[in-house]
């Protein structure tokens, strides 16, 4: 087996983010880290709006990034600690918009492993030093600076290593221009090790180090270190140093030491300060829970400074420093605003806030002001004995303050995020779609979602009008060249035009000039200020005085085809002869002496845009009846004049001759398309030699059922074409490669470029009789993301077999469901207690919910109408009990009737995993599965994580047993089970009397029921243990698994061993087989293994085209979505895997990281060609194209032809 892998939709989790100018501009712009991905954000700073420039795959973990900036500099680096063992500095270069590696150091092994730097990175704030810090031990200094050219350089590593110490955060200083010294939070774990009683691990204390560069003797020292909060996780660099030009000092200098429930400021030989954390006043809250900072940020502006902290719950304090010179008089902390938990914060000094956020999309949030003039109480360390410190043993008074909705901030722009995506299916539920949908559950806490997503283009409606009649053609234009709108609307009905003007209302105009007693065939605004009206019966040319002058068609002989252009016009006659016109220098229409006869009826005809500078456009392309594309000559020495012929696959119906950028054809300029529209719904795309007129590269794609109709439009100031079929398709470049996607949107019939004032870069479409304008707001997208909320984190859902509803089961961990929360206000109101019903409240989406203590759950079932986009039923379960599993069966004891099985536990607690006690929940469906009613209750003894329908009973994974049960009256009664498993039963798949049995730690085992004897036997199980999270049966013999750690692998049974169970009718033979490595008797044998990245959540075995092959589609928790696609040639597998291996060599890792051990992480690999590799094939120097596709026996044009048929035919992205 070889398959293909394809990454559909990257990873959106966003682990960490940085800020800095690094295209050298004078803007600011964030680089986020996806992981095993960098992407580069600007900020749009008059609409707010964030636009992606690159995003970048590394082919490895990156861990951490930092910015970092020469001392004098204008441009800024990101430094790059990720799991290659190697320190990266990566510099962005905007002329070729791309990360150009500066440098790459070695300095360990590859891996993410403890004792190897690259999990913590800190920078001298004057750039002159960098330090990389593992987990554990090791931190190395690197000193940067510039040699006699300018140019980045990097020292030799200086070791500041400091052995048994585990290392929880390093920061650097801001010392101005004395040495640089680097802060790190270290508890070292000697005694601990030692010491058998645990005595010494309770006892163990936290010190904060510092850490200097002698930059004179070229070595590093351990200047300071001080015991401090041993709950401290977090330190924030404090500004410090004195300014260049006064006496003045920047600020105090020192850390800030975040702790649990506390924040303390420290510096060597200077007073601590320590401040509260302000929490919320919560009538539900744990009272025994501590608050953490988790994320945090520094901003420096003239002359003051500010840091901006964030708890766990996402509010986000403001803490300032009061200070003369070095001497720090208080510290002051008070709320400011609550925005999503962060696992980054930037601010830029354009005044906006980046949230990178733990869980689902990220935000960009606009400063209102800094919170100085509001009523929100402010803590100050000078409140408290000796600033706080007077027993740092003890904790200070709580401080509390009152959430609100944001005053400080405003939300500019957010974008989507997937992450996590906890389950996923995939299914084509949506009326009028002919490809599945991707339906997800994501997110975590109050802010989860159900999403459908839909492959396409999302569209925004600004205006959808009835028309009189039913109109075939719709054009708009400007009345003169230098207009910057559009003016008129012409709409062209079967016996008629009608003319609109377009202003503060659109209404018919009658003084056009524009004939309205026939049909138009093509309109355009000509030379400097004229207008051009093609119809049947001849051209009419209306020139800036309304004058007219006509050209009449031939006596007999009507126009049935017209292209045109600025200074160019083209008729096809129904004699099939063609008319060539040209604007001459005065602004007069002159028709070329003769006529070209086609000698086959003409269908359509296309000319290109006249070249900046030029007279006329050199080309003409002719679709004929007889199935030929001809390219004819518009130059005056050859004109109209054959150059080249193409035959089709079917009589053309639309041809468009267009310019666009693909820098996977050409970086410099853009290339000249012929774009063949046929009568079959496929679209061809060759491209136009500028030189010799020549048809090349030619490359077909299926788009509808209807015949293509294509339009030349603008998108971004770029030209793009739309095609019609039945689905709408758009042509365009972003970031310099050709994209190809449909709009989800109704089908048009006809459409145009829309420019006005309140819509710019706007289309105006026709359906039937109903005129649209429309605009397309996001280019660069894959998928339409559509919303729904949920109440708490899902853990798994499916959808009902008939009636296409789907079931989703939510919990969260440590919150109080709505009933239990009610009984415990009730039960605090008969005590007497006052209630702050504002904040009981307060909407959980944005602030979450309170925290009860561990074993407390909130757990419920949702019913969602995918079709209609809503919930239709909530059921919420009691008894503190939470679902883990759900299953919809057909009872055989009732008749095939369809129950809804759902796996509960109460109390349950998860490390380590136990629980008071399981449940069976047996659900009826009412209304056609709109709402659900409980039927019985079933005890069990540990937890349900899986259950399967079985051939008319349920099976279930309850714990480490695998258990089959019938329905009852009262309960669902046990008919058999085995308890052979190793850890806990994940997943569950059937096929048969088959079962495939998935183990939270020791990988899948193939299961059978035999009837006859009532016996569940285990018959074969994998080599090796993996931690498994789901799987899918690819056949009777084969299952496709991924397992925790990021690995997707496929599995085959041996036929013979497959035969030889099924024709064992009672399971004797495998009851007395001798088990095989202290496990089943049959092993099955490893057929691919690919490491993807990111923990897949779900694979599934489905096509993604209309009659396209099956392929593996796997979601992933950082919000991949990705496919393996079988390869069936031999060809088509020697050809990509060739071409893997030449792209390995020629392309190396962003981060250093080798690829092929980054792909077999854990396992080698095996079977699997990486599609991500192959396709940056079109982002490769064109010296290196040209040398591997030589190396393949290939054109370059042949290769990329190759990867997107592989990825059209498999997936129709």
């Amino acid at each position: 087996m070889h398959l293909y892998n394809l990454t559909l939709q990257s990873a959106s989790a966003t682990p960490q983010a940085i800020v800095g100018n690094f295209s050298g501009a004078r803007q600011q712009e964030i680089i986020v880290s996806h992981g095993t991905r960098l992407e580069l954000l600007r900020p749009d700073l008059q609409t707010g709006k964030l636009s992606t420039v690159i995003a970048t795959d590394v082919f490895g973990s990156i861990r951490s990034l930092a910015t970092f900036r020469l001392t004098g500099g204008t441009k800024d680096y990101a430094i790059v600690g990720s799991d290659s063992g190697r320190i990266v500095i990566l510099d962005y270069d905007p002329r070729t918009s791309s990360f150009v590696k500066v440098h790459q150091e070695t300095f360990g092994k590859s891996g993410a492993r403890r004792i190897v730097p690259g999990q913590y990175l800190a920078t001298d704030p004057k750039g002159r030093a960098v330090m990389i810090g593992a987990l554990e031990k090791a931190k190395l200094v690197y000193i940067l600076n510039r040699d006699a050219a300018a140019n980045l350089t990097i020292s030799s590593p200086l070791e500041a290593h400091k052995n048994a110490a585990i290392i929880h955060h390093i920061v650097g200083l801001d010392v101005g221009f004395e040495n640089p010294i680097f802060a790190a939070l270290e508890v070292d774990y000697t005694e601990s090790d030692q010491d058998p009683t645990g005595e010494a691990f309770n006892n163990a204390s936290k010190v904060l180090t510092y850490y200097e560069l002698d930059l004179g003797l070229n070595h590093v020292v351990r200047k300071w270190s001080e015991p401090t909060d041993p709950r401290a996780n977090l330190l924030v660099q404090v500004p410090g140093g004195q300014l260049a030009s006064s006496d003045r000092f920047d600020g105090p200098s020192g850390v800030l030491v975040c702790a649990e429930d506390h924040i303390i400021y420290r510096h060597m030989n200077a007073t601590q300060h320590r401040i509260p954390i302000p929490r919320r006043r919560h009538p539900l809250e744990d009272t025994d829970r501590g608050l953490i900072i988790t994320s945090a940020v520094m901003h420096k502006m003239k002359g003051a400074f500010f840091f901006l902290l964030q708890s766990e719950e996402g509010d986000l304090y403001k803490v300032t420093i009061e200070h003369e010179n070095e001497d720090v008089k208080a510290v002051k902390i008070k709320y400011f605003d609550t925005v999503p938990i962060a696992s980054s914060l930037c601010i830029l000094k354009s005044g906006f806030l980046y949230v990178a956020s733990e869980f689902g999309n990220q935000q960009l949030y606009q400063f209102q002001k800094l919170g100085d003039d509001d009523n929100e109480p402010e803590y100050s360390s000078t409140d408290y004995p000796s600033y706080g410190m007077a027993d740092s043993t003890q904790p200070l008074p709580r401080a509390y303050f009152h959430p609100r909705p944001l005053e400080n901030l405003a939300l500019a722009d957010e974008t989507e995020s997937l992450n996590p995506i906890i389950d996923a299916k995939v299914l084509n539920l949506l009326p009028n779609s002919d490809t599945p949908q991707i339906f997800t559950a994501n997110g975590r806490g109050a802010r989860s979602t159900f999403r459908t997503l839909r492959h396409g283009l999302d569209v925004e409606e600004t205006v959808s009008s009835d028309l009189p009649g039913i109109p075939n053609a719709v054009w708009t234009t400007k009345i003169k060249e230098d207009d910057m709108y559009d003016s008129y609307i012409i709409l062209s009905f079967v016996n008629g035009t009608l003319v609109l003007s377009i202003g503060e209302n659109i209404e018919e105009v009658q003084d056009s000039g524009f004939l309205s007693s026939a049909p138009t065939l093509a309109v355009q605004q000509i030379g400097a200020d004229a207008l051009l009206q093609v119809h049947p019966q001849g051209i009419r040319h209306i020139l800036a005085d309304r004058t007219v002058n006509e050209w009449r068609a031939p006596a007999g002989k009507t126009i049935v085809a017209a292209t045109t252009n600025k200074r160019q016009v083209v008729v096809a006659l129904s004699s099939a002869e063609i008319a060539y016109f040209e604007l001459d220098l005065q602004g007069q229409l002159n028709e070329f002496q003769d006529r070209k006869a086609m000698g086959s009826r003409v269908l359509a005809l296309s000319v290109g845009e006249v070249p900046e500078g030029r007279q006329r456009t050199a080309y003409l392309a002719v679709g004929c009846e007889d199935q030929t594309v001809r390219i004819i000559s518009l130059d005056p020495d050859n004109t109209l004049e054959a150059i080249s012929l193409q035959y089709v696959p079917s009589p053309a119906t639309s041809i468009c001759i267009a310019e666009m950028l693909d820098a996977s054809i050409d970086r410099t300029s853009p290339t000249m398309f012929v774009n063949i529209g046929l009568q079959t719904g496929v679209l061809m795309r060759t491209v136009l030699d500028p030189v010799q007129g020549r048809l090349v590269d030619s490359r077909q794609r299926f788009l509808g059922t209807r015949p293509v109709r294509l339009i030349k439009v603008q998108t971004q100031g770029q030209p793009a074409i739309l095609a019609l079929s039945s689905r709408t398709w758009l042509n365009y470049t972003h970031q310099n490669l050709m994209h190809f996607t449909p709009l989800i949107f109704e089908t048009l019939d006809y459409a145009w470029s829309f420019s006005a004032e309140l819509c710019p870069e706007g289309l105006i479409g026709i359906t039937g009789s109903v005129l649209r304008i429309f605009q397309i707001p996001k280019l660069g997208t894959k998928l339409k993301q559509d919303s729904i909320p949920l109440s708490y984190t899902p853990r798994k859902m499916l959808v009902h077999p008939v009636n296409s509803h789907f079931y989703v089961i939510e919990a969260d961990y440590r919150v109080l469901g709505d009933d239990a929360a009610a009984q415990k206000v009730q039960e605090l109101r008969s005590a007497g207690k006052r209630i702050d019903e504002e904040m009981l409240n307060l909407p959980p989406d944005q602030f979450g919910r309170a925290k009860a203590p561990a074993g407390t759950w909130a757990s419920c079932i949702r019913v969602i109408d995918a079709i209609e986009g809503k919930t239709v039923a909530v059921v919420p379960l009691d008894n503190n009990e939470a679902a883990f599993s759900l299953a919809v069966v057909p009872f055989e004891a009732r008749q095939n009737e369809l129950l809804l099985v759902v796996g509960t536990a109460q109390e349950t607690f998860l490390a380590p995993r136990s629980c008071k006690s399981g449940f069976l929940r047996t659900y009826k469906f009412l209304e056609d599965g709109v709402s659900i009613e409980l039927l019985h209750k079933t005890e069990t003894d540990d937890v349900p994580l899986s259950l399967m329908a079985f051939q008319g009973r349920l099976v279930a994974g309850i714990g480490k047993a695998l258990r089959i049960y019938d329905i009852g009256k009262k309960k669902l009664l046990r008919k058999v089970e085995n308890k052979t498993f190793a850890a806990a039963i994940v997943t569950l798949n059937t096929q048969g009397s088959r079962i495939l049995v998935g183990d939270m730690q020791d990988s899948i085992s193939f299961a059978v029921y035999k009837a006859p004897e009532n016996r569940l036997l285990v018959f074969a199980d994998d080599t090796q243990p993996r931690w498994i999270t789901c799987s899918t049966m690819v056949d009777y013999t084969t299952v496709a698994a991924a397992d925790r750690f990021g690995n997707v692998f496929v599995n085959r049974l041996d036929i013979k061993v497959s035969d030889q169970v099924d024709d064992d009718p009672t399971g004797a033979g495998i009851l007395h087989e001798k088990g095989i490595l202290m496990g089943a008797p049959h092993k099955t044998s490893l057929l691919a293994h690919f490491h993807v990245g990111d923990l897949v959540t779900s694979i599934h075995k489905t096509s993604m085209v209309a009659g396209g092959r099956d392929v593996l589609v796997y979601t992933g928790l950082h919000g991949t979505i990705g496919i393996l696609v079988p390869l069936v040639s031999k060809e088509d597998v020697d050809f990509i895997s060739t071409l893997e291996q030449h792209i390995r060599t020629e392309q190396t890792s962003l981060v250093g990281r080798d690829h092929l051990s980054w792909r077999g992480y854990y396992v080698p690999v095996k079977g699997v060609v990486d599609g991500d590799l192959c396709e940056s094939f079109a982002r490769l120097p064109v010296a290196k194209q040209q040398g591997i596709a030589g190396e393949l026996d290939r054109t370059v044009g042949e290769v990329l032809k190759k990867l997107e048929q592989l990825r059209v035919t498999a997936s129709g992205y």
